[in-house]
């Protein structure tokens, strides 16, 4: 007799509520996994840097003399004072405490006195460095010196991107925007892997930019390909030239496993998202548009317009409407709709995610 089938139940409330489960993702998944930093345009030159905080941690990435992209952790190695702020430029990198002084490497140059000390050796001391990739134009950082390289993590991702995106090397930020959920970032990075609520909740991007009906979304490596076609020209909300590059009619849209996915709209237009989570039922979603030179475009101001103003509202009152009904003592994790054909109307994608999200937190 065989045996019955039990259809795959979601994670239960805790992994979004509990702060000890936050606290467990962020001193084990989050300094495991690659971390988006910033953008290269950010360090054109030598001695360019920047800060950004990963996992509760202070960091900044620098461009090196000999143009190598660098990142440390920002602290002193003398008094534990933090180094540098925001972003700018600096020949060498100097402590404002007791202004010890590190070359753009990270090595020791000098300090006031330092050669008074007996047994001082300059020459073991250096900032803590951080492992560092260029992928397609963005800087992403990963915590842990055994992390194997992005290309494994995310196989055929930087190839398949930048076919959809040939002139990646010329980017550089046009629109940049802060979006605070009152949500787990699971809650919202599961909203953003799956179109089975598009039809109903995106009326805008379902009609007007993309057909739901080819949407489709699979894993390779830790990476939740999304593919689809975009909707018919006569009903699309903006102009797309499909003879620009063999994937104008596309959208696509890679998610990088835990926090960060590059998403390109028709016409190879460019966008990002990322996630950074502040607290149990707190993130922040960091939404970028890019253009040639970062030159004004009255096509991507207008798209980053209607985004910001349909999908991304929509998506807010979705997610935080999850989030309250997290807490409610009536729910029970509910069984997920896993077509065995995939397509826009299964979860498959959140399945994959969430086996992911358990393990990062149960091994």
């Amino acid at each position: 007799m065989t045996a019955p089938l039990h259809p795959v139940r979601t994670l239960d409330a805790r992994y979004y509520t509990d702060p000890e489960i936050f606290r467990i993702e962020q001193n084990g998944l989050m300094v495991r996994t690659w971390q988006f930093a910033g953008h290269v345009s950010q360090l054109l030159k030598p001695g360019d840097y920047f800060t950004f905080d990963v996992a509760g941690q202070s960091l900044f990435c620098i461009r090196d003399k000999e143009g190598e992209i660098r990142a440390f952790h920002n602290v002193c190695q003398h008094r534990a004072h933090e180094l540098v702020k925001g972003e700018g430029h600096t020949g060498l990198i100097v402590c404002p405490y007791h202004a010890w002084t590190y070359e753009l490497t990270g090595k020791l140059r000098s300090g006031p006195n330092i050669g008074s000390v007996p047994g001082f050796d300059r020459g073991e001391i250096c900032l803590t460095s951080v492992k560092v990739e260029e992928f397609c134009g963005f800087v992403f950082v990963n915590l842990d010196p055994d992390a194997r390289p992005m290309d494994e993590w995310f196989p055929g991702a930087r190839d398949e991107l930048a076919a959809f995106v040939p002139h990646f090397a010329e980017l550089k930020p046009v629109d940049w925007v802060e979006i605070p959920e009152n949500c787990n970032w699971k809650v919202s990075v599961e909203n953003y892997s799956e179109c089975y609520h598009c039809r109903i909740n995106h009326p805008t991007f379902a009609n007007g930019v993309v057909k739901p009906e080819t949407y489709d979304i699979q894993p390779q490596g830790y990476c939740l390909r999304h593919t689809t076609e975009c909707q018919n020209l006569d009903r699309m909300t903006y102009p797309v030239d499909l003879d620009a590059n063999e994937h104008a009619g596309e959208y696509s849209s890679w998610f990088l496993w835990p926090m960060f996915s590059f998403q390109v709209y028709p016409g190879n237009i460019l966008n990002t998202y990322h996630w950074r989570a502040i607290g149990a039922d707190h993130v922040v979603v960091w939404r970028g548009w890019y253009t040639i030179g970062g030159t004004e475009s009255d096509i991507i101001k207008n798209l980053a317009a209607q985004d910001r103003e349909t999908t991304v509202e929509e998506d807010i009152q979705l997610v935080e409407s999850v989030q309250r009904g997290l807490k409610s003592r009536g729910f029970r994790p509910g069984p997920l709709v896993l077509d065995p054909a995939c397509g826009v109307n299964s979860e498959h994608s959140v399945q994959v995610l969430q086996q992911w999200m358990r393990e990062a937190v149960d091994g």
